[in-house]
Formats: structure tokens, C-alpha cells, sequence
């Protein structure tokens, strides 16, 4: 799925309004074969994704967790995301696309560094929400126990990264320490606003 304001990160959940035909026919797809699709965000000033060159290579690839199918033949559906993939290339585009994708696997060289990362991501959000910004009760108690860098960096990108660009950079990013790096950088501006 091709989307021009969105993308789906692991760990994180998207809900979806499945309105046009090719993406009703998309999902009927799914929901009778393995229940996953990819999200890809289209590049800037592209409203209708023609190619592959009008999308990012990199996309998140989710599981359908739930799904509501309306009198209309539309559909409200909510996603969960599993891992970040390349499209290699479209092996077919009509009525939708499908995609031959690989995963592309994180990379954390150094652990201590990557925890360390991660510690201070976790007082950014401390201290944000201590200026009075939005952080669900959710996430708040969850931020304790998410141990892992790799996740910790989804999570939170997911709830503090509003701009989609930055958030497709986050994405692409392989080395979970460059993640953590890129996104206290935005926590730290998101203090000063």
C-alpha cells in the first residue's frame, strides 16, 4: 500500500481506512492468504504512486491484527508492525501491487552503547512529559520495561515523530545506535519548543 502521510514502523500499530477498490481488493487478498501488506510512503510531491521511483525503498511490512468491514465495502483495519523490508521489485501491479520484498535486519555493533542510547531516550520522554507534552499513561508505564533498543526506538518514534519524513530516515537507519541518535536529537528539539 502506497501511502502520500503515513508509514508503518515495527512494533507499532496503524489503523487504516480501506476505501478505494484496488486496496478493497487488496486486503480481501490478504485477509485470505497471510494477513500481511506493506506500507510504503510515496516521496515528496507525489500524490499517486505510477512506480517503484515514486515510493521509498523502504517500507514496513505489518500483520492485519483487525479488521471491520463495513455495509459500504469499506474497511477499518488496524495494523501491526513486524519488520522493515526493501521492495526489490513489483512482481505485479494490477488491480494492486505485490511486491517481492527482503527483511532488512537490524545491526547493533555495541550493546553498551546501544543501552546507554536508549537510557537517554527514556529520560528525553521523562522530561517532555514533564513540560507538559502528551505521552499516554500506556507508554509512560511501558517505558520501564522496554529493554530492547531496537523496539524502545520504534515505540518511541512512533509516538513522538510527527514529521514523516523524519520518520521514513528512522526507518531506513539499520544500526539501532544511529536510530537512538537521530531520535534524541529530535526529542532534544522537541524541548526547546
Amino acid at each position: 500500500m502506497a501511502l502520500p502521510n503515513a508509514l508503518l514502523l515495527p512494533s507499532a500499530l496503524l489503523p487504516l481506512y480501506i476505501f478505494e477498490e484496488r486496496y478493497r481488493l487488496m486486503l480481501r487478498h490478504t485477509l485470505q492468504t497471510n494477513r500481511l501488506f506493506c506500507v510504503a510512503l510515496m516521496k515528496p510531491g507525489i500524490s499517486d504512486a505510477q512506480s517503484a521511483d515514486d515510493l521509498f525503498q523502504i517500507a514496513g511490512l505489518g500483520l492485519v491484527r483487525a479488521c471491520v468491514n463495513n455495509d459500504d465495502g469499506t474497511s477499518h483495519l488496524i495494523l501491526q508492525g513486524l519488520a522493515r523490508v526493501e521492495m526489490i521489485d513489483f512482481v505485479q501491479e494490477e488491480p494492486f501491487r505485490i511486491a517481492r520484498i527482503r527483511e532488512v535486519r537490524s545491526e547493533v555493533p555495541n550493546l553498551i552503547e546501544a543501552e546507554a542510547l536508549s537510557a537517554k531516550v527514556v529520560e528525553l520522554c521523562k522530561r517532555l512529559r514533564e513540560q507538559g507534552h502528551e505521552i499516554s499513561a500506556k507508554l509512560e508505564r511501558n517505558l520501564q520495561f522496554l529493554t530492547n533498543p531496537e523496539v524502545l526506538a520504534d515505540v518511541v518514534t512512533n509516538v513522538f515523530v510527527a514529521d514523516v519524513l523524519e520518520r521514513q530516515y528512522i526507518l531506513e537507519q539499520p544500526l539501532v545506535s544511529e536510530r537512538l541518535r537521530m531520535l534524541i536529537r529530535y526529542l532534544h528539539e522537541r524541548e526547546k519548543k
